[in-house]
């Protein structure tokens, strides 16, 4: 099965000399990176700017923090860094263009939340491991007060920017999903990977059934080798997605009876629902047919013959002691 793909944003807070080093880390002026064995400097020159900043991280910032007539102490905040990427799984095989319009698709998001006269820099990183873009503004409010607590704040506040920001961001990159697990954020939302994934299950339910379709007494015992075959693969992949289903179990809200019914709904749906109870209700639909496609495939292991079954488990135990043997 696919590794889930997450959207990434984390903050960090600077006050003072610090600002200085994370300018060194984002604009590459130096030329060795000792404390960062992941930076690959032969590679720096693939990485770009979205916002190239006028002048020093700090000069910048107390230039705003001073136009603003903000008055500042030395444990004030004065620069708030954004550190946007996603899984490595998301950035396999892209294209530079496609790494690119996935940040700026991100720095648009920052932009709708954060007056964008207040970004210093916005640097893409390509020569570390996986891309990523440090993005550095001035916590300055809508009123002009310096207040990076107002703005990124607390673990409430923090947890509300990460949700707008996947919320943002899944509009065009329909696999990402969230960073936390749905347990934790109640999240009904079945990202499409786990769709395609149990289409494939159901096509392997479809092999299955056609092996098992031409098994008989007289040929049981030669076709047992090709059906185990088979199982090997088939029998992992519904545990997995056994696992993937429980964990977004809260997406599952309708009954088998309702299912009738909201199928019977469908037809009707154009004419006499509003469309975001239309899209409520085909959600509904689609998650049920997941349950029910996960429940076919798991129903088609009944069927296996008990000759085949037989063998199948017979071997597999075989397999079990060889391997405790060695």
């Amino acid at each position: 099965m696919s590794k889930p793909q997450f959207a990434i944003l984390r903050f960090a807070k600077y006050k003072g000399p610090e600002i200085g080093h994370i300018e060194s880390h984002n604009e590459r002026t130096k030329e060795k990176y000792a404390s960062n064995p992941d930076v690959d400097t032969s590679r720096s020159h693939f990485n770009f700017h979205l916002v190239t900043p006028q002048r020093k991280y700090r000069a910048e910032a107390e230039k705003q923090i001073a136009e603003a007539g903000c008055r500042t102490r030395s444990d004030s905040v004065r620069v708030v860094e954004a550190l946007v990427t996603a899984s490595p799984e998301f950035f396999k095989g892209k294209k530079k263009s496609e790494v690119k319009a996935y940040f700026q698709e991100a720095l648009d998001f920052i932009r709708e939340h954060q007056d964008p006269k207040n970004i210093i820099s916005a640097v893409v990183h390509m020569d570390e491991k996986t891309p990523h873009m440090h993005l550095c503004f001035v916590p300055l409010t809508e009123d002009g007060r310096l207040s990076a607590k107002e703005i990124v704040g607390n673990k409430k506040k923090l947890t509300q920017w990460q949700d707008r920001f996947w919320e943002h961001m899944v509009k065009k990159y329909l696999d990402l999903e969230r960073g936390e697990s749905a347990s934790e954020t109640g999240r009904d939302h079945i990202p499409p990977r786990v769709f395609k994934e149990m289409t494939r299950l159901t096509k392997q339910k479809a092999k299955l059934e056609e092996l098992l379709s031409g098994v008989n007494a007289f040929n049981a015992k030669g076709k047992a080798v090709e059906i185990g075959a088979f199982l090997d693969k088939y029998i992992p992949a519904v545990e997995q997605m056994h696992t993937t289903l429980k964990k977004y179990n809260t997406a599952f809200t309708v009954t088998t009876a309702e299912n009738k019914k909201l199928k019977k709904k469908t037809e009707k749906l154009e004419q006499s629902l509003d469309k975001a109870t239309q899209e409520s209700t085909l959600k509904k639909l689609a998650d049920a047919k997941l349950h029910r496609d996960y429940e076919d495939a798991v129903a088609v292991l009944d069927c296996i013959p008990k000759e085949v079954l037989a063998a199948y488990t017979h071997r597999t135990e075989k397999e079990r002691e060889t391997a405790y043997g060695r």
